[in-house]
C-alpha cells in the first residue's frame, strides 16, 4: 500500500511562507483525488485544497489566493505553497490521497505548522 509522508512544516512569522511536500512510496497516478487537510488545537479538521488527477483545484475560503496546490505524477508528490500565512493558518496539515471510486483513501501523519503573531 502506498505511504505518504509530510515534510516541510515548521515555526513562521505571520506574513510569511512555507512550502509542504507529500512524498509518496509508490505511485499516485491512479489516485484521482490528493489533498491537503489540517487541524487546529481544539477544531475539527478540514479541508484546505484538493486536486484531481484531472487537474481541478479547490481551495478553502480561508487560504484561496494565498496557497496554491500542485502534483508531480511523475515524482509521486503532492505540494502546498502557503505564502502570507497568519496565526489562524496554525495546525496540523495532512496529505491526502484517494481513489474514490473504490471509496480507498490513504493518510500521512501529518506535519505541524505554527504561525506566531
Amino acid at each position: 500500500q502506498v505511504q505518504l509522508v509530510e515534510s516541510g512544516g515548521g515555526l513562521v512569522q505571520a506574513g510569511g511562507s512555507l512550502r509542504l511536500s507529500c512524498a509518496a512510496s509508490g505511485s499516485i497516478f491512479l489516485f484521482n483525488v490528493m489533498g491537503w487537510y489540517r487541524q487546529a488545537p481544539g477544531k475539527q479538521r478540514e479541508l484546505v485544497a484538493r486536486i484531481t488527477s484531472g487537474g481541478g483545484i479547490d481551495y478553502s475560503d480561508s487560504v484561496k489566493g494565498r496557497f496554491t496546490i500542485s502534483r508531480d505524477n511523475a515524482k509521486n508528490t503532492l505540494s502546498l505553497q502557503m505564502n502570507s500565512l497568519e496565526p489562524e493558518d496554525t495546525a496540523v496539515y495532512t496529505c491526502n490521497a484517494a481513489l474514490t471510486i473504490v471509496k480507498l483513501e490513504v493518510w500521512g501523519q501529518g506535519t505541524l505548522v505554527t504561525v506566531s503573531s
